[in-house]
Order: C-alpha cells, then structure tokens, then sequence
C-alpha cells in the first residue's frame, strides 16, 4: 500500500490571488469603470493596466479574460465582472492553459518577430472561446519596430479580438500606443487596506502573527499586495506558528523602531558618542547600517509632513508610542533642522552604498551629523556681529578676569530645541535653556531694518538683497512689521518673498505691507547718493539732452569732473626734462 501523493506546497501570494474583481483589495475606481463598462456594453478594444509591482496588474488583465470569455455553470452567461470560476473557460484561463487567451512577456520577447506573430494571428477566429484575448505583460519593453508594427492592428482590430497590456514603466509607452487603449492606473494599497488583507490570510492559514508584526509588513510593501503577501509567508515561516515583531524585524534586517529613535533623539542633542554606541548595538543585534541610515531618513520625513499635516500622524503602522514621540518632535523640532537633515541623510546612503565598508560609511555620517546638529543658527551669527551679549553662563561658570564678561565653559551643553532661531542650538545647560523664548523676545533681535537687511545678507539671499537695496522705500518699521513703498521697477512678488524668507529664517510671521506713497530713499539711493546726483546733472545738460535725443537708447555709463580729469592729465603727462649744461656751449 503506497501513501497518497501529497499536494505540493502553493505560496501564499499565488493561492490567495484574486479570482473576481470583488477579490481586488484597494482599486474601487478602476472595478467601478470596468463593471459600468461590462454593464453597458462597452468594453474596449484594449486595455493598459500601469501601476507599482504587485498591485494587481496581469491579475486584473486575468480577470477581464475570463469576464469576457465566461459562459457561467449553465453554458449560457454572456461577459460578466463576476465570472464563475467553474465553467470550461475560467477553469482553463485560471489555470493559464486557454488556447485563446495568450500571454506574453514582452520583456523576454521583444523583436519585431514576435509581434508579427500575434499579427498574423489575429485574423483567426477564437477556436472556443467569445475572445481571443492577448494579454502583453511588461509592454514598455517592446522595441520601437515592435510598437510601430502594433500599431494598426491595434487601432483597428477584428471585433473578435482584444489587447490587454501591463507595464510599470508607462512613460516608456508610446503615446501613439496609448491613445488607442483604455488606461487604468492601480494605485498602491492603503495600510488599512493592506493589514486588513494580511489579517484575512493568516487567519485562513491559522497563523499567530502579531498587530505590529503585520505593521511592520504592510511598511515593508510600500503598497504592494504580493510583496506583503509574500513577506508574510516567510514571517509565518520565520516564527513557526507564533510571530512577533521582533522575529519579522529581524528578517527584514531593520533596527527597532523605538531604538532609531533614540538614535535620532540623540544625533539632535548632539551626543556623538551615545550615537555610535546605539548604532553599534543595533549592528551587533542584526540591523544593516543601510537599513538604519534609510529610517533615520523616513522618520525626519514623517516628523516633517506631521509638523504641516498633524493628522498624518495618524498612520496605522505606527505604534501610539512612536505617535506620541513623533507629534512632540514636530512640535519642537524647527523645519530648517528637518530639512537638513533630509539633505545630510541622502548624501550619506549614498555614500554607504558605494562604501567598501558599510558600518564605517555609517559611523562617519553619524559623527557628521551630530556635530551639525550644534552649528548656530543665521540669527545667532547675526547677533554675533551685532556685538549683542551672548546668553548667561550656567550657574558656577564665574566671570572672566573680574571684567564682567560671562565665561565659557569646556564641557559639552545639551542641545535645546528652538523655535524661535530655526536651528538646533546649544544649551547653556542651566533650567532657563529649556525655556522657549516669545515672539515679541524673539522679534526683538531685529530692532532696526538694518538688522533685516543683515540677516538676508547673512542668508546669502542675493536676489532678495539686491531687490530690497534697490526697490524697497522704507514707509515705517518695528520688529515684525514692515511696511514700504516699492520702486516702479520693483518684482511684483517682492512683499510675498520678503516675509516668506522672513518667517522662515526667524520662526516668526512678518507683516510685510506695501503702500503707494511715504517711502524714503531706498538703500541704493542712499549709498549711491553722489553719484546719482552727478548722473542727474549729467542728464539735464543740454548737450547731454541733445545726445539722448538723437539717441534714445544711450546710457551713461561713466561720469568724471573736471578735477577728476585735471588729475588724470598730470598723471598721464610726461614729466619734464631739465637742459643738461654743455660745458663747451660757451666756447
């Protein structure tokens, strides 16, 4: 007596893939058009299906096959959004034998030979089914002498003949291509939907896997069913019937949420050696530096996308506790700093991709980042300049040399959040460093326009500077509120520009108004004052009037006076030489 043969194994994202539309998760819009369309009769010659991998492409492609071509139990259904799964045509398309429905990969397949094929046949009648359907996965591949012999066909194919097209790569498609097809865009699955799905299979595969467990899939994905599908098949593997989020961490080679962090917390206060050693111990527990670098960079984007949207914190793969940290940080955190460490974190997973060594490329960027995290802020460079007194000593600093100056002190301060500068700064370690400093405190540093005019020039702002010297006729200023009269020739966006740059480098708003009179001279006028006075008398010459008569268009490029040309004269004259005495002109 021999044993049974037994089934041979499926993975989880071919036996759970969808059968009916009803079975696509997260593409209301394109089952929507397509079931109007089945419903009026008025389905498309061909179709294009685009989107990210494992959205449900050739799937979808499938699905139509088998809606257009099923006959349901009784033999005698016409094309349907719900197929029946059960009669001779949507047993033979699901099981991908039908010989009217052909498939193609067009990334193995993609000559010009390839495409006479399905060309030459076209023009044959289906053997069995109501279509003869050609389904083209990865179309954008075709080679442009495939494309153009497509064409025709394409545009004016037999009524019993249908194009069904995929590809993730849709700008590769001809346009020519695509205006012949019918295009749906499936979008990635939303993390409720996704979490929902991977809810719904384990428990069919009567799997233990925990919330945060699936949470930490559904990111893994990026929106892609198969991808999550697939990775909670190795995670229900991994965990041998009982999986946590520290075993599907472990797989995925990621670091704990909660300890990247910590990480970023301390890369903020500056602490480069708390840093090095929390990122060596993630190492050591099996995170990849690439891996740890990658969510230092996707926690500074979610914390700045909360500071603007704040209900994007309400994300289902994120823990309450990564929540709750998370909305403090983009409370406290300035977006300068964000943004620069967005900027600092590209840089370096490019570096730890081409480095020959990961962790080293790693550690480096660390050490670079903490120490930026301490570099003033434009406003405190300008209150330097200014010669302002720095921020008190921590208590016990002493004065220096008994002349009243506060001390610095050696030791590292912790780093204080501050929103008011738009920078990460540091602390002066005493209990008033945590105190966040008022507008009207913070606006106060600016108390004459000059002092507006400084930052913009301590910003490196050119045009801006150039535009506010030049155009801006000062009507009246207090910190916080400027108002002026602009030139004729001043950008109409000039106030909007003015108080955006403003906002940005202060932390503060700024009412920049613009009136039509009261204005003084501008900067330009002032400093410029004699030679503008010169040019002015040079224009009311009559011979000057005459000139610019006859020649509209003439400029004066440069102006000098007669003494001006006195000194140039004697400079350029040849000095006199004196008679030398010939001592025999007497003789």
């Amino acid at each position: 007596m021999t044993d049974a043969p037994q089934t041979a194994y499926q993975v989880l994202a071919r036996k759970y893939r969808p059968e009916t539309f009803a079975d696509l998760v997260g593409q209301d819009a394109m089952v929507r058009t397509l079931k109007n369309a089945f419903a009026a009769d008025r389905i498309a010659q061909a179709f294009i299906m685009t989107g990210i991998r494992g959205t449900g492409k050739t799937t979808t492609a499938r699905i139509i096959a088998k809606g257009m071509n099923c006959i349901g139990p009784d033999g005698t259904g016409g094309p349907t959004t719900n197929p029946c799964g059960q009669c001779e045509h949507c047993v033979a398309i699901m099981e991908g034998r039908h010989v009217d429905v052909m498939e193609m990969d067009a990334a193995s397949r993609t000559g010009v030979g390839d495409i006479r094929e399905i060309i030459d046949s076209v023009h044959y009648r289906a053997a069995s089914a109501r279509y003869k359907i050609y389904i083209i996965d990865e179309v954008h591949m075709l080679s442009t002498s495939a494309f153009n012999a497509l064409l025709k066909t394409l545009e004016e194919p037999p009524a019993h003949v249908k194009f069904i097209f995929a590809t993730t790569e849709i700008r590769k498609v001809p346009v020519t291509v695509l205006s012949r097809c019918q295009r749906f865009d499936l979008r990635r699955i939303e993390p409720e939907v996704m979490i929902a799905l991977l809810k719904k299979i384990a428990t069919a595969e009567q799997a233990d896997i925990a919330e945060d467990a699936m949470a930490l899939i559904t990111r893994a994905a990026e929106g892609s069913a198969r991808d999550a599908t697939s990775l909670l098949d190795q995670a229900i593997s991994h965990g041998a019937g009982e999986t946590t989020a520290a075993q599907v961490r472990a797989m995925l080679g990621l670091a704990d949420r909660g300890r990247v962090l910590d990480l970023f917390d301390m890369i903020l206060r500056g602490d480069a050696a708390g840093a090095l050693t929390e990122l060596s111990g993630q190492y050591a527990d099996g995170a990849d530096p690439m891996a740890v670098l990658r969510d230092l960079a996707e926690i500074t984007h979610w914390v700045s996308v909360v500071k603007i949207t704040p209900e994007a914190a309400e994300d289902p793969t994120v823990s309450p506790d990564e929540r709750a940290r998370g909305l403090q940080m983009a409370e406290t955190l300035p977006m300068r700093v964000l943004t620069r460490l967005w900027q600092m974190l590209l840089k370096a997973l490019d570096e730890v991709a081409s480095a020959p060594n990961a962790m080293m490329a790693a550690e480096m960027a660390i050490i670079r980042l903490t120490h930026v995290a301490d570099l003033p802020s434009p406003e405190e460079l300008v209150r330097k300049l200014n010669g302002q007194t720095p921020p008190p000593a921590p208590p016990g600093g002493g004065q220096a040399g008994g002349t009243g100056a506060a001390a610095q002190t050696t030791a590292p301060a912790p780093t204080q959040y501050r929103r008011d500068t738009g920078a990460v700064s540091g602390g002066s370690g005493g209990p008033s460093a945590a105190l966040a400093i008022d507008a009207d405190a913070a606006l106060a540093r600016f108390p004459t326009f000059e002092h507006v005019v400084e930052l913009i020039r301590i910003n490196r702002n050119g045009k801006l500077l150039a535009d506010v010297e030049t155009d801006v006729r000062l009507v009246s200023y207090r910190p916080g509120r400027i108002e002026f009269e602009p030139t004729d020739r001043a950008p109409r966006d000039l106030a909007q520009r003015l108080g955006q740059q403003l906002q940005m480098w202060t932390g503060n708003r700024w009412a920049v108004t613009v009136v039509g009179s009261g204005g003084g001279k501008t900067i330009d006028e002032v400093r410029n004052a004699k030679q503008y006075a010169l040019e002015a008398e040079a224009t009311g010459h009559p011979l000057m009037q005459a000139v610019l008569t006859q020649f509209p268009n003439a400029r004066i490029t440069a102006i000098r006076t007669p003494d001006q040309i006195a000194a140039a004269a004697v400079e350029e004259a040849l000095p006199e030489v004196e008679d030398e005495w010939d001592p025999f002109e007497d003789n």
